[in-house]
């Protein structure tokens, strides 16, 4: 049982307790008493409204199954959106209108670049995202497939380093061409009289743009020259010191790109934190990161390294001679739970769990006060909470009175709270107007999401029928709709210029030569973000930024708005009249249960909210609750309809948990599921099936935590 402790008539967890008293209200002004009388005034007025509105989603959702009940399927389309609209699911729109969001940093409102998303809880991957705004573009390219092979083992490999410098000329070439020549033939760089002077082999030339030229130093190389594309820039390093500037003719021996614009540090999706001490843990690294204070050792080589924050900025000289202050750190945001959990770490006085999002926002706003208050090194003006797994505008202006209230009880100003919207669940998805208008002076990013937005795409129609395979999603027409509507949406909105407009996922984190292929389609939809698995991966998604003026994009867009019907958006992806084969079925199943249990067990077992989990063809993906959420629903629907049977499922999940254990046998931690079959892991991996169809909205959140508590008792 966790140690509780009384304050102001909630009972919290001890450690959560000191955590807040003791770390992250000194320096902030606010005292204990004052918190902890506003933290209960926050649960008492707002956890029934919170409940209020979860009850309203399963009244909905009933609703709605219903009507597919008595329509034997998905029924007709225009029926159906008339249906939606009667119940309320729908709402009616009001007239345009722009956003207010004011205080916004450039990295949100004027500069598009990619987005890094990590687990608060692991500290060196938080620190890694929070230094990720600058990487190698050479360490990139060598290391990856980004080249059209990986590296082979071995020691340096001066032909692909040849490579990658070749590739690298080409992209400066595109992005930043010289008046006369090309990059490859490049033998010198010099600055001279606020110019980039450069000398090829044919003689002196400089910049086609001279204004790409942002800046210079000589602090750490013999030469260190800054150019700027779309905004972002671009760090040329001469340095004879490295192995590739040894040999290059003008000494270039690096290449850096401003890579990771911001990252948001995940208190959510990718965590498993289920108690008191978890919270605990999330909140301290969050608070490091505020104060500045973050750092974590490990061991590498058989030695003992300590990664700290970078500097929050350098100083450089700009091209007029006086001082430039170039940012290393990411701006960062925090993501916050949605609505529906509650939480152990913080009971009311009948020892009732109080609302786990209402935690998060007071204690997460707390402590991004030491940044507001301190050295402002993250934002001068803002703190930016990106709040998921909302359904329609109602939930999101109680999000917005959540900040309001949070501000209050802090003494801070409203609307330094920017609200980030998740548009990943398909109430909010159809009302996307009105969702922002709820948020209309706080809103600093709506963002799609496909994984989670499949989930409830699912479940929302759980009736209609057997759903399509969960590889033919992404071909239906509800989903080009919803990408589309959500960049048309968001301009017509007045987001240009004060907030992001944001593209999801890319899952493969070892694929970057795909993603290099693929991933450029985020900005030229007209999103001047996107999110990114790794370090590496925003370095090379920044490449895309500078091939694509994102701005330009989306004045064309706004200039002649297109978007998508609602319609397309409400189309059912139902596999109408289609009997699968035999193979398509065990192939569905079998992919589903891997991806389930290879998450499943480590979330459970260890405590590991996100990581690279090996598909059925041993491809590392990266899992979180959004990829376990759309395996689990397909599953359960495909039970719900008779398409597979229990035995079937239980049978595959027994082979896959097998496969899975294989994967894991280098894990030293790693517990085994087979042949028992009978661990907490692997009983939740199976409750999450075929128990799925009656989860609230299909989240996995209950489930996982339920069984990752039931782990922890017996460890």
């Amino acid at each position: 049982m966790d140690t509780r402790v009384i304050r102001q008539g909630l009972q919290v967890s001890a450690g959560l307790a000191a955590f807040i008293e003791d770390e992250a209200l000194p320096g902030t002004g606010i005292a204990a008493d004052a918190f902890w009388t506003g933290l209960a005034g926050l649960m008492r007025d707002l956890a029934p409204e919170n409940a209020a509105l979860l009850a309203r989603r399963a009244g909905l959702q009933r609703q709605i199954d219903e009507w597919h009940i008595a329509q034997h399927g998905a029924g007709d389309p225009a029926d159906y959106e008339a249906f939606l609209r009667e119940i309320g699911y729908l709402v009616p729109e009001g007239p345009d209108f722009t956003i207010t969001t004011t205080g916004t940093d450039p990295e949100i409102a004027t500069i598009a670049g990619p987005q890094l998303v990590v687990p608060v809880t692991n500290a060196r991957f938080a620190l890694n995202a929070a230094n990720a705004r600058w990487g190698s573009l050479y360490d990139a390219l060598y290391g990856t497939d980004a080249l059209g092979d990986a590296p082979a083992p071995g020691p340096f490999d001066a032909a692909r380093a040849a490579r990658v410098v070749a590739w690298t000329r080409a992209h400066l070439d595109r992005v930043a061409p010289l008046a006369v020549g090309s990059w490859a033939d490049v033998t010198a760089l010099a600055v001279r009289d606020g110019a980039l002077a450069v000398t090829t082999g044919t003689g002196a030339t400089g910049l086609a743009d001279p204004a790409q030229f942002a800046g210079w130093s000589d602090v750490q190389c013999e030469l260190q020259v800054l150019l700027r594309v779309h905004g972002l820039l671009i760090e040329i390093r001469v340095d004879r010191r490295t192995p590739v500037g040894a040999g290059d003719p003008a000494g270039i021996g690096e290449v850096r790109l401003e890579s990771a614009l911001t990252s948001i540090m995940d208190c959510e999706d990718s965590v498993a934190c289920i108690d008191g001490d978890d919270k605990a843990l999330a909140y301290r690294n969050w608070l490091g990161l505020m104060k500045g204070t973050l750092e974590e050792s490990f061991e590498k080589g058989g030695k003992t390294m300590t990664r700290r924050l970078a500097p929050a900025h350098e100083t450089w000289h700009a091209p007029d001679g006086s001082d430039l202050a170039v940012k290393r750190r990411a701006l960062m945001l925090v993501r916050n739970v949605g609505h529906l959990m509650t939480t152990p770490a913080v009971l009311d006085a009948e020892g009732r769990e109080l609302p786990e999002g209402l935690l998060d926002a007071a204690v997460t706003v707390l402590c991004a006060m030491h940044d507001l208050r301190g050295a402002q090194a993250n934002s001068a003006a803002s703190v930016y909470v990106v709040k998921p797994k909302m359904h329609g505008p109602d939930e999101v202006a109680f999000a917005v009175r959540t900040m309001d209230r949070v501000e209050d009880m802090l003494s801070l100003p409203h609307n330094t709270v920017k609200l980030g919207i998740m548009d990943e669940e398909r109430r909010t998805s159809a009302n996307l107007r009105e969702c922002i208008r709820a948020a209309g002076a706080r809103v600093a990013f709506i963002n799609t999401g496909f994984l989670d937005r499949t989930g409830d795409e699912i479940h929302t129609s759980m009736e209609a029928g057997p759903m399509l395979p969960k590889g033919e999603m992404k071909s239906q027409p509800w989903i080009a709709a919803y990408e589309a509507r959500n960049v048309a949406i968001g301009l017509a909105c007045g987001l240009r210029g004060r907030a992001q407009i944001g593209k999801g996922m890319w899952a493969a984190p070892d694929l970057m030569g795909a993603m290099l292929k693929d991933k450029i389609a985020h900005p030229q939809a007209g999103a001047n973000t996107a999110w990114v698995p790794s370090p590496t991966a925003a370095t090379l998604h920044a490449t895309h930024y500078h091939l694509v003026d994102v701005a330009a994009v989306q004045d064309r867009l706004a200039a002649h708005p297109a978007g998508a019907a609602l319609s397309d958006l409400l189309t059912i992806p139902v596999a109408a009249g289609r009997n699968f084969t035999e193979g398509e079925v065990t192939r569905e199943i079998e992919n589903n249960a891997q991806g389930i249990l290879g998450y499943v067990v480590r979330w459970v077992d260890q405590g590991i909210g996100c990581s690279k989990v090996p598909d059925i063809h041993d491809v590392a993906l990266m899992e979180d609750r959004a990829t376990c959420r759309i395996s689990s629903q397909a599953l359960a629907n495909w039970l719900h309809h008779g398409v597979v049977s229990e035995d079937q499922v239980m049978g595959a999940m027994r082979r896959m948990a097998e496969v899975v254990d294989r994967q894991n046998a280098g894990d030293p931690l790693y517990h085994p599921m087979a042949p028992a079959f009978d661990g907490p892991a692997f009983r939740a991996a199976c409750a999450l099936v075929f128990e799925g169809r009656v989860q609230p909205s299909g989240y996995t959140e209950p489930v996982l935590h339920h069984w990752r508590a039931v782990a922890k008792a017996q460890a």
